[in-house]
């Protein structure tokens, strides 16, 4: 026989061992751990990843009213001039979110990045970043972690909005405690000039439009640090894209 046939043949075999693996060993749900074929089931994302509400155009913080702006942002206005966001940062969405950023699960950055896509595109107001920087981690966090979830959420994302992505872009110089375990009125202060535009990245920045990509927005304090730099090296707007956004207690 040709080798023709040995390659179709050969083709075949293993297009059959996989799908009989897949029988046998079937993928679980991440939330529900029920069998799917993919990182969550349809009835999972469906129920808790597939509805939008109206937010702050600008925090992304619920709003029960009609305004674009919620009080906090037309009290106290951010660095940063939008923010998107996919779904709350609420049971059980935190929890994919904690399985990917201290249970190292990686498959589920791309299908954050896709929800977050979609979210995105379904606004008639979105306007995209000309860059997209996802926020650094320090060398020490980063060490310990060993990936950066923000940027393994934003290389996906940057490939299904076709828009660049600049890693380092920005540099964390100030290693910082954990915001989680810093007490709400020193979170700010924990974060002061704790990054810098890369010097040799100043020329992208000036005048552009800068995507800031993380995983979850609690206070917002983390990134509007970042904006904040982006800001003083004369960036014209900053977008925050981010997977999840802490309800405000």
């Amino acid at each position: 026989m040709g080798s023709g046939f040995y390659q179709v043949g050969s083709s075949a075999l293993q297009s059959i061992l996989q799908a009989l693996g897949a029988s046998l060993l079937p993928a679980q749900c991440a939330l529900c751990g029920g069998a799917c074929a993919q990182v969550l089931c349809t009835p999972c994302r469906e129920q808790y990843l597939g509805q939008l509400r109206p937010r702050c155009r600008r925090c992304a913080n619920p709003l029960d009213d009609v305004s674009t702006l919620c009080g906090r942002c037309l009290r106290h206005p951010p660095a940063y001039d939008a923010t998107s966001t996919a779904a709350d940062y609420a049971a059980p969405v935190d929890q994919l979110l904690l399985q990917l950023k201290f249970g190292a699960r990686l498959a589920l950055a791309p299908l954050f990045a896709q929800l977050l896509a979609e979210a995105v595109q379904r606004q008639a107001d979105w306007q995209a970043p000309q860059w997209l920087c996802p926020v650094p981690l320090g060398p020490a966090r980063l060490a310990e972690r060993g990936f950066n979830q923000a940027l393994e959420i934003a290389r996906p994302l940057a490939r299904q909005l076709a828009i660049p992505l600049l890693p380092r872009l920005a540099i964390r110089v100030r290693e910082t405690r954990a915001q989680s375990g810093v007490a709400p009125r020193e979170r700010k202060a924990n974060l002061a000039r704790a990054f810098v535009v890369a010097p040799e990245q100043t020329a992208r920045v000036r005048g552009c439009h800068v995507g800031i990509v993380d995983d979850v927005m609690s206070s917002g304090h983390t990134v509007d640090a970042l904006a904040a730099a982006f800001k003083r090296h004369g960036a014209a707007k900053v977008t925050i894209l981010v997977m999840a956004r802490t309800p405000p207690h």
